[in-house]
């Protein structure tokens, strides 16, 4: 088994760039750019300079894509939350949500879902146990447990408003 190796470029004024061959000899590479954002490129088989494929994503769909390439239940030290009937998601809160400035009590989530806020995860860090006292922001992501149903509910209470 060959070991992957990622080469690194910087780009003066747009991010670093990570190269990537895979064992099949296809070309990756992936632009993090300085405003968070990444573009993701797939080059040609017969030509690993050309590019067939490009995908430019924001931050949130690069963690997604993170999340989906090395899920947490992979890791031994997480709870394995799906063993047990539970779903753990990251909802965001944008910021022209109806919920931006608004107390998290007033979403009436566990509540109404039976779902767990856990966290919220802010620029500023990440705030643990949230009290309904605590202000919502947009640009929060909450860390949501629970039933896959009652975190799907949790995140249409987000939606609307």
């Amino acid at each position: 088994m060959s070991i992957a190796r990622v080469r690194t470029t910087p780009l003066p004024g747009v991010g670093v760039q990570y190269d990537l061959t895979t064992r099949e000899q296809r070309h990756l590479s992936v632009i993090a750019h300085r405003d968070g954002s990444r573009s993701l490129n797939v080059y040609r088989a017969d030509d690993p300079d050309a590019c067939s494929q490009a995908f430019r994503l924001t931050a949130e769909e690069s963690a997604a894509l993170v999340d989906a390439l090395t899920p947490a239940h992979h890791n031994p030290a997480m709870l394995h939350t799906t063993d047990l009937g539970l779903v753990a998601e990251r909802l965001p809160v944008d910021g022209a949500s109806y919920w931006n400035g608004r107390l998290l009590g007033e979403t009436r989530m566990r509540t109404e879902t039976g779902a767990s806020i856990v966290a919220v995860l802010r620029r500023t860090g990440a705030v643990p146990s949230p009290t309904p006292d605590f202000r919502l922001a947009g640009g929060d992501t909450l860390i949501v447990i629970g039933t896959r149903e009652g975190v799907d509910a949790a995140a249409a209470i987000l939606e609307r408003g």
